[in-house]
């Protein structure tokens, strides 16, 4: 897991901050993006892709995160703008916010996925980084933590739709709320298909 990180430091950089996000898919809720430094050679061994994870050992390795990161940073990108900018914009936008959230400034950062969205940092795009590399399975931890968290907390304003135990994916029960109750201001207009919407 400490691959990439190694490759970067034999370039003389010591800080590296590893990003992903969470919530690129759901129907409703924000995508969250989060960015975490580690200090040089540490090893945090239960650290894996946050949705090989059991929920109480994300909750529990969150906290480990935050302690031992030299820097993190949770951001957000509300529905609004996803409808207004698509969700791939948004979620290069929520980690563009993560990473100028950090007290401290990369010198090299690593993204999940293959985007290749330009950074302002020297970057690497890591297809499938949240199981190749510490940093960025660190951050899809806080990512993903952070958005369910939020997702309950809405749960308790439309608990109609049922956030709290779907998260806002498009499950089958999701999509009869959605039929019934039609579509709350937390929703992403733009994900709204006829097969969501019951028309098909």
């Amino acid at each position: 897991m400490l691959e990439f990180e190694n490759s970067v430091y034999e370039t003389g950089k010591n800080l590296i901050a590893g990003i992903d996000e969470a919530g690129r898919g759901p129907l409703a809720g924000p995508v969250c993006a989060a960015a975490v430094i580690f200090p040089k050679g540490l090893v945090i061994e239960e650290i894996n892709d946050s949705k090989k994870l059991t929920e109480k050992k994300r909750e529990k390795l969150f906290d480990v995160i935050i302690e031992k990161a030299v820097a993190y940073s949770i951001e957000f990108c509300y529905p609004d703008e996803i409808d207004e900018i698509n969700i791939r914009q948004a979620t290069h936008k929520a980690m563009e916010k993560a990473v100028n959230g950090l007290k401290i400034k990369p010198e090299h950062i690593l993204i999940d996925g293959n985007d290749n969205i330009p950074f302002d940092f020297p970057y690497t795009y890591i297809v499938k980084g949240d199981a190749k590399s510490q940093s960025i399975a660190a951050a899809s931890i806080l990512a993903k933590v952070s958005r369910d968290r939020l997702m309950v907390e809405l749960d308790e304003k439309y608990p109609q739709y049922g956030f709290a135990k779907h998260k806002g994916y498009g499950t089958k029960a999701h999509m009869e709320a959605i039929q019934q109750y039609g579509v709350s201001e937390v929703h992403r207009k733009s994900f709204m298909t006829d097969k969501v919407l019951g028309k098909v």
